[in-house]
């Protein structure tokens, strides 16, 4: 009988380096990633990958004797996001909801023209016409209510986005009609061509 030999891990040896990334990761996606995707960015087998999302889970949870965070790391649609934790949600909504009486950032007031202007908009074509990503500042003006999704792109598939009857209120307008003509606020045609001859 010939005898095997197994290389013994012990199970609190966790790479930190890729429990980092993943942490990393986590923190900007905006939908729920699968495991398989996260497994080809580090390049590392879907299992592990899966396993180290079960660890910082249980580490958020508090169950690796650390004090129990204030937000969770579920497993929901065929992915992994992190989400503030239900105990905490009064807390969350009241703060979401005081935000609104906030000022806009200047970048999200030049979002919410690009959109009340050329409504419905896809994300990409508000970040084209900015020339920034405009991620962030969407999902702030969707948790305001100020816009909201009005479907997927017929061409494309891609979300579309249009002001929201909550927006028309805070503006004081009765219809998109009265928004003001955008004309006045143009460079004339001569400038245009000004321009465009300064950059040949």
């Amino acid at each position: 009988m010939t005898e095997q030999h197994y290389e013994l891990v012990p199970d609190d040896a966790l790479p930190e380096e890729h429990l980092s990334a993943l942490e990393a990761i986590l923190m900007v996606v905006d939908e729920p990633v699968p495991a398989a995707d996260l497994a080809s960015v580090l390049g590392l087998p879907t299992g592990q990958v899966s396993e180290l999302l079960e660890d910082l889970g249980a580490e958020y949870r508090g169950e690796r004797g650390g004090r129990r965070r204030g937000f969770e790391l579920r497993e929901l649609a065929g992915g992994w996001r992190i989400y503030s934790a239900p105990a905490h949600a009064d807390v969350v909504g009241k703060f979401v909801l005081e935000g609104q009486t906030a000022r806009l950032t200047q970048a999200s007031l030049e979002t919410l023209a690009v959109i009340a202007y050329r409504q419905p908009v896809a994300r990409g074509r508000i970040a084209a016409i900015r020339g920034v990503n405009v991620d962030g500042v969407v999902r702030t003006l969707l948790t305001r209510g100020l816009i909201e999704e009005a479907g997927p792109d017929t061409e494309g598939g891609a979300m579309l986005y249009r002001t929201s009857s909550y927006f028309l209120e805070r503006m004081g307008l009765a219809s998109l009609e009265d928004l003001p003509p955008l004309a006045p606020y143009l460079p004339d045609l001569g400038t245009l061509d000004d321009v465009e001859s300064e950059l040949r």
